[in-house]
Order: structure tokens, then sequence, then C-alpha cells
């Protein structure tokens, strides 16, 4: 079993089912008699997102109790809390949005050098590029925002990539910590632009009138970023999900399409 070897080096005690994704493989372990997961990666961005988790040190993150090679014990969240549950059932948006500003605050703090290996922002959004090419409509306004905003970057910093409800999770004490980051390099607003995109299994919600606007308003005021740059950093990263996933027909495809739309026409563009 491909967790057996690390199970043997930290001895570790199973202590749940393992979950199997197409880019890594986590096991609910004991360690030192306390909760943590083990996880082992298997994609290259994966593995870069694991060495960001180790360089963050449990500041705004899960802390990472041991690694080696592609794999990390890291602390396993035991709170009962969801900010996808504040979001969809308790009424709780603007509460579940203001928290993860204060998660993402405390990752861009993090400052220690020397840095992680790391994937400057324009190098993702090469890809929107070529499907803006390929596809036009939205996504050729998605790319001409996002290259002004690169063209000109603002307060640059270590991004975790991958910002949603799902990836900040209630460790108690500890209280809401990331996981499962991406390890890019890039303006910071970036990271607050897939809140909006956010929570995707509920399109009603993301897409609700009023609602992007009104997410706008909370995230510049608590975050203190620009209301229309952050808007452009919507548009930007909601045509490039899009351009990822569209000739997929999914759900998700057409979510991010709607989001890039509504940012667009917020914008006046």
């Amino acid at each position: 079993m491909i967790f057996d070897k690390y199970l043997a080096l930290w001895n570790l005690v199973p202590d749940g089912e393992p979950i199997i994704t197409g880019t890594s493989q986590l096991l609910p372990v004991r360690y030192k008699n306390k909760p943590a997961f083990l996880k082992i990666s298997i994609e290259e961005e994966e593995k870069q997102g694991n060495h960001l988790m180790v360089w963050w040190d449990g500041n705004g993150a899960a802390r990472i109790l041991a690694h080696a090679d592609n794999a990390l014990l890291m602390e396993r969240a035991m709170g009962k809390q969801s900010l996808i549950k504040m979001a969809l059932q308790d009424g709780k948006d603007d509460e579940a949005t203001q928290i993860i500003c204060s998660v993402i605050e405390n990752l861009h703090s993090h400052n220690n050098q020397p840095l992680p290996k790391l994937v400057p922002l324009e190098k993702w959004f090469q890809e929107l590029g070529l499907a803006a090419i390929k596809y036009g409509g939205i996504l050729q306004k998605s790319f001409a925002t996002a290259s002004e905003l690169l063209a000109k970057p603002q307060d640059v910093v270590v991004l975790h990539g991958d910002i949603h409800h799902a990836n900040i999770l209630d460790f108690k004490e500890r209280g809401w910590l990331a996981i499962d980051p991406k390890g890019l390099i890039g303006e910071r607003g970036f990271d607050y632009a897939n809140i909006f995109r956010n929570p995707y299994t509920d399109w009603q919600l993301v897409t609700a009138p009023g609602r992007l606007a009104r997410r706008a308003d909370v995230i510049s005021k608590t975050a203190n970023l620009d209301r229309t740059r952050l808007l452009k950093w919507v548009l930007a990263f909601a045509g490039l999900s899009a351009g990822w996933i569209i000739e997929e027909g999914t759900e998700e495809r057409r979510l991010s399409l709607a989001v890039a739309g509504l940012a667009a026409v917020e914008l006046g563009i």
C-alpha cells in the first residue's frame, strides 16, 4: 500500500478510510495519539503546494508535523464549523467571507526567506490567452483585463492560489486555517478572486442578484483593496477558470462564465 512506507517512518496508526483524488491520496491517522492526515501528492502542482505548506510553518495554514519526498503529515481539522454551511445554510455569507479574508491576510503576512519554489501568476494566465483566441467572447475581455493587471502588479506576495470555502477549515483552538495551496507568486488581490465563485455547489447563491456587488463591498473593505481592481481580478480569474474546462460542458464551467459576465457588467465593460 502506498501509505505503508510513511506509516512505518513516522509511527502512524491508521484512523479512517483513505481519500483518493486525482491529485493526491490521503489517510486519516493518529500521530503521537493526536489526529493527523497523511497526504501523498501525485501531481507536480500538489508537490509545490506541499513545499509552501512547510514554508508557512502553521502561520495561517495547517501545521506540518513531518514531511519527506512527496508526503506530508499535517494536523487534522477537528472543529465542527464549516464556511460552506455558514454561507449556504446559516445566512452568514458576509461572516464567512470576512473569515476567509482574515486567513488570506495571515498567509500573505508570512514572508520568511528564502521563498519556496513558486509559479509566477503570469504563467497561469498564458492559458487564458490561448483560450481567448480560440473561443473569444467574455474570455477575450478576461484576458485583456488580466494583461492590464499583470503589466503593473501591486503588492506582490506569496499566493495560496486556490482560496475557497472548502480549503479553509476549522481547527478549533488554532482557528480557521488554509489547506491545499497551489504555490504562486503575484499580486495579493488575486487570492480574493475565487471567493466570488464559491461555494460553487450553489449556482443560485453565487449568481443571485446583487451578491457579487455585495461581496465586492465586503472584501474590498475587509482586505483594504481597491474595489475596481478587485473586480478586475474576478473577471480575469473567472475567465481563466472557465478556459481550463470550457470544453467539458460542466456546471462549474457555466458558473465561471456567469461570474465573469457579472464582474464585467459591474465594471461597466
